[in-house]
């Protein structure tokens, strides 16, 4: 190559310096500005409109409508919202005693989101706990939504149309649509993009290479330190996805380093110390609440899901979800629930993502998000391969986590949601790289990833209406003949698959604790996780009388058993309204176990 050919031409001794070699003025880099926030602004609210059209059914009246799909997980997320409330009246701790009566329930062992409700507290003492579901249903959609937007554009410098697109993907995608029919803990994922920023943060601090002076000492300890923050903040929104974010994580490490082993012998040290720093940090705080959770009282410390059960069909991949607009009914039968279609991606999306990573060829980043793709969704797979519904006897991989402590209390299906931001991150790199080039590729790499985003483009939530809550609780009765923070018993007693009554404290802020109840436990052998408690006597006698309706024989041994057991919850009063099943057969029987009732608003009450 000439010198000619290296050096820039100098100025025009005619016409002196051009504008051109001071590059862009201060106006023109204010105008550029200005417009990248208006289209910043713009996507935002465009992921607003569509969460909100995904959860219309919600609104305007959130406590008269209900989730179709999963009304009971939503009863139970309600029912944590209020308990988290209470932080903001000096009433909270980690052990709650207003469910499980006398027992109570570990909040760390359950999936409480107390960070998110005590953030809105204020609304919930306010307007109600369904209100602040509703809002958090939409808001983790456009939330995660927005935080991968401003990371793509930020750290991978995508432009904003890819980023758009890639965003979209993980705010929308099937699995997260899917989850949020009640699972608040699995769609607040709008800090994993905080964590990856921070994650890349720390590496580039400790890259030497990067600096003149060896590793970027005050970077690493304020992405360290970040980063111990941000993994303490989601603990209390959802442990199951810093897990996935975590195991992603290293998975996409490895690949990286082994792509890049240059990088990994320069920064590896510094990069392995401000993790240990920031794992160091985090547990300062989190000691604690992870004992509390894994061995206090009431605490759990294995999983209670089968994860033969909760495993991904290998065929749910190529298949559209139920809940997008282009997904049929019959695919339900790949999965568990409405709750998990997590793998189901569908052919259009797989193919287009697969072709996008081999277009982008070789490049670090690229391989890291392809293998954690093919980890992910091979560990979704769980201990044994399914095929259409038909166990195959083929191993999966999962087999090799499944005895690890802790990991077992992790859903193999769910892995199938790691693999939604990595699919956006290699559509997001394909596009923006299509933008940049002359060609064919500019107009068909776009519209392209278009079409397959629109073969899972989602339809909105189905709600229905949902049972209205009785005066006896919303105006305040129920104080008449329980003091706040007593115990009352309502007819039939809250169960995990009947889980109703909980509505009751829910709407009285959680002023008042119930026996027994929807709540993960140490009931089963040795201490082992369960779904709810034993049942008392005379709940199990009081439940059978609501399911067949037909009157039990009670005689003194029933009474002196009733009376037992309303001592051992600590109860103050018995409740039964007019709209329980078969409320005339039960008020017999309660009136032969406790006397006669009185009369409070619709509800007949039995001091006890």
């Amino acid at each position: 190559m000439t010198s000619t050919a290296r050096t820039a031409p100098g100025p025009d001794p005619d016409q002196g310096v051009r504008p051109a070699v001071a590059g862009p003025s201060r106006a023109a880099r204010l105008r550029a500005g200005l417009v990248r926030h208006r289209t910043d602004l713009l996507v935002g609210v465009l992921f607003v409109v569509l969460a909100g059209w995904l959860t219309h059914g919600l609104w305007p009246a959130p406590g008269q409508r209900i989730l179709a799909l999963n009304p009971a997980d939503q009863t139970l997320y309600e029912w944590f919202l209020a308990v988290d409330s209470r932080a903001l009246l000096g009433d909270f701790g980690l052990l709650t005693d207003r469910l499980n009566a006398p027992d109570g329930v570990n909040l760390m062992a359950n999936t409480t989101v107390i960070a998110l409700g005590v953030l809105l507290a204020p609304v919930t003492l306010a307007v109600g706990a369904p209100v602040t579901f509703a809002l958090l249903v939409a808001g983790n959609l456009a939330g995660t939504a927005v935080a991968w937007y401003l990371l793509l554009t930020r750290l991978l410098r995508a432009r904003r149309l890819a980023a758009g697109l890639g965003a979209a993907l993980c705010g929308f995608g099937p699995g997260m649509v899917s989850q949020s029919n009640a699972h608040l803990h699995m769609t607040a994922q709008w800090l994993v993009p905080v964590i990856v920023w921070l994650v890349v943060r720390l590496l580039r601090a400790a890259d030497p290479a990067a600096h003149p002076d060896g590793p970027d000492r005050r970077r690493l300890a304020t992405s360290a330190l970040g980063l111990a923050g941000a993994v303490t903040v989601q603990v209390f929104v959802g442990e199951e996805v810093l897990f996935l974010t975590a195991l992603t994580l290293l998975v996409m490490a490895v690949a990286y380093g082994v792509a890049d082993r240059a990088l990994l012998r320069r920064a590896l040290p510094a990069f392995a110390g401000g993790l240990l720093v920031a794992a160091g940090s985090a547990l300062l705080v989190l000691a604690y609440p992870l004992w509390f959770q894994f061995a206090g009282p009431q605490g759990v410390s294995d999983g209670m899901f089968s994860p033969h059960y909760f495993s991904a069909d290998l065929s749910s991949w190529s298949t559209i979800s139920p809940l997008s607009v282009l997904g049929g009914d019959r695919a339900s039968r790949l999965t568990t629930g409405p709750a998990e279609f997590n793998t189901f991606l569908g052919w259009p999306l797989l193919l287009v993502t697969a072709a996008c990573a081999g277009w982008l060829g070789r490049r670090a980043v690229v391989l890291a998000c392809v293998a954690g793709a093919v980890v992910m969704a091979a560990f979704s797979l769980g201990p044994e391969v399914v095929l259409g519904g038909t166990r195959t006897g083929l191993p999966g991989p999962y087999a090799l986590l499944g005895t690890l402590p802790v990991v077992d209390g992790a859903l193999p299906m769910r892995f199938g949601l790691a693999v939604l931001p990595l699919a956006a991150t290699l559509l997001t790199l394909a596009v923006d790289r299509a933008l940049r080039e002359p060609g064919r590729a500019r107009r068909l790499v776009p519209l392209g990833v278009a079409a397959a985003l629109l073969s899972v483009f989602p339809s909105p939530l189905p709600t229905t209406d949902r049972p209205a809550v009785p005066e006896f609780i919303s105006g305040g009765h129920w104080r008449d003949c329980v003091r706040p923070g007593g115990v009352l018993v309502p007819v039939p007693v809250a169960t995990p698959k009947e889980p109703w009554p909980m509505a009751w404290a829910t709407a009285a802020d959680a002023g008042f604790g119930m026996p027994e109840g929807f709540f993960i436990g140490p009931y089963g052998r040795g201490g082992s996780a369960t779904m709810g408690t034993f049942k008392r006597p005379t709940s199990a006698l009081l439940a059978d009388v609501a399911k067949r309706g037909v009157a039990p024989a009670v005689g003194d041994v029933q009474r002196r058993q009733a009376a037992r057991d309303v001592r051992f919850w600590g109860a103050s009063c018995v409740a039964l309204t007019d709209d329980a099943p078969h409320a005339q057969t039960l008020r017999g029987t309660l009136e032969q176990l406790f006397g006669p009732p009185t009369r409070v608003a619709d509800a007949w009450t039995w001091r006890v």
